[in-house]
């Protein structure tokens, strides 16, 4: 009995010591999100499921995590969705979605224990999305513009994305593709000889396609060396809760 007691006591501080995350689909369609662990950090929810509109689920990572969540749409009953496809299966268990897809990424309990987050258009668009905090779960260290606010890209993408970044389904566009997917040149991928910031710069491009994306969501990647205007940090108090909304 004392032994049961001890395992209760155990597992109820572990949980109050993990992140929590709520995932809310303020939509009004079905979405299904994805989740994917970075490697050698688990996967939650078995990486997939699906959540209709309006509702939210809750779920726990430890310490140290770090992934990625995603929204698919459009997915029917074989697994396969639109856009955020993770390989026609609803849950995803260890992989990751085909672009284009909205990302919210987060590395947790980093140096100085220290939690980063963003959201990225890296790997194209397919719908707005926003992290919040959760309240009582933080504590600021300099209040600046990235130190736990919210990050997010709100604006619906789909209506400006140029014609040839774009995928259509029955001739509306439902996701908008990278330069990078869209072309494949090392260029616009960042790759060979344009693979650090200094040589891989959006403005040197045959065409801007991140400043669209820039434009409309200053505060989200829009390629791969945007990291002084779209990285996020916070500390938890004493372990930070986020809030993952589609469709704010």
């Amino acid at each position: 009995m004392q032994l049961q007691i001890i395992l209760v006591l155990i597992g109820t501080l572990s949980l109050s010591l993990a992140h929590e995350f709520r995932l809310r689909n303020n939509c009004p369609f079905t979405v299904w999100p994805g989740l994917l662990g970075n490697p050698g950090k688990e996967t939650p929810l078995r990486g997939g499921f699906q959540l209709n509109k309006y509702e939210s689920k809750t779920f726990h990572v430890g310490r140290g995590w770090g992934g990625r969540i995603w929204p698919r749409r459009d997915c029917d009953g074989n697994g396969h969705c639109v856009s955020g496809d993770c390989g026609n299966k609803i849950e995803c268990n260890g992989a990751g979605g085909v672009p284009p897809a909205s990302l919210a990424e987060f590395t947790l309990d980093g140096w100085g224990d220290q939690d980063y987050y963003d959201v990225s258009l890296v790997d194209g668009y397919n719908l707005p999305i926003k992290i919040n905090l959760i309240p009582g779960t933080y504590r600021k260290t300099n209040n600046g513009k990235y130190d736990c606010t919210p990050a997010g890209c709100y604006r619906d993408l789909n209506e400006i994305c140029p014609n040839e970044l774009a995928v259509k389904q029955n001739g509306w566009t439902v996701a908008c593709k990278s330069a990078c997917a869209a072309f494949n040149t090392d260029e616009y991928c960042c790759r060979g000889a344009h693979n650090t910031p200094q040589t891989c710069k959006s403005s040197n491009w045959p065409h801007n396609y991140p400043a669209i994306y820039k434009q409309a969501c200053p505060e989200a990647y829009s390629y791969a060396y945007d990291d002084e205007l779209s990285t996020f940090t916070c500390h938890g108090n004493p372990e930070t809760g986020y809030e993952v909304v589609f469709c704010p």
